[in-house]
């Protein structure tokens, strides 16, 4: 039994090293997005402006009123974690949260007028990492990649749709 577990994990070891990271569209997405994080961060930095609320103010920019749940899986982290961001936020008086018309217990937080300025900083920021992520890349290309990226995401949502029913309201 001990030497079937063995070659079991032998054989699983080989096939993650033959796994061929370089032609990899999700490795290269992951290492791309993280680097374009880091370069945010580092832009960021002298603003006195976290990265985790530039994405705040920009889903709230984006999409409106949204809820700490809603927001929480746009941002890609647990509703508690983005609980104390919210708070530093609220305190700086750039949001503030609304009571849902329809469910008095949960909250809509929504961006004031004081996050304007804020935004623009951010908006600065994401540009300049952008002129340098984007470097030796024609206008063509960026159009092009920009495309691509965006068939990629119809492909994946397209995809995810037809394998995952819809969350239900309370999961939101």
């Amino acid at each position: 039994m001990h030497r079937i577990r063995l070659i079991r994990q032998a054989n699983e070891r080989l096939a993650v090293q033959d796994f061929d990271f370089e032609t990899s569209l999700g490795y290269w997405l992951t290492v791309s997005t993280q680097e374009i994080h880091r370069a945010l961060n580092v832009e960021l930095a002298p603003t006195g402006i976290t990265y985790r609320q530039s994405q705040v103010i920009g889903w709230l920019k984006l999409e409106g009123k949204l809820t700490v749940g809603e927001l929480a899986g746009r941002m890609t982290i647990e509703p508690p974690t983005l609980v104390g961001i919210l708070d530093r936020m609220e305190r700086m008086g750039w949001i503030v949260r609304d009571e849902c018309a329809d469910d008095r217990r949960r909250k809509r937080i929504r961006l004031t007028a004081a996050a304007d300025p804020v935004w623009e900083q951010i908006i600065e920021c994401c540009l300049k990492v952008r002129r340098n992520a984007t470097a030796g890349l024609s206008p063509e290309q960026c159009e092009q990649l920009l495309a691509l990226l965006r068939q990629v995401h119809r492909n994946l949502l397209a995809s995810e749709a037809v394998s995952t029913p819809a969350p239900k309201l309370a999961e939101v």
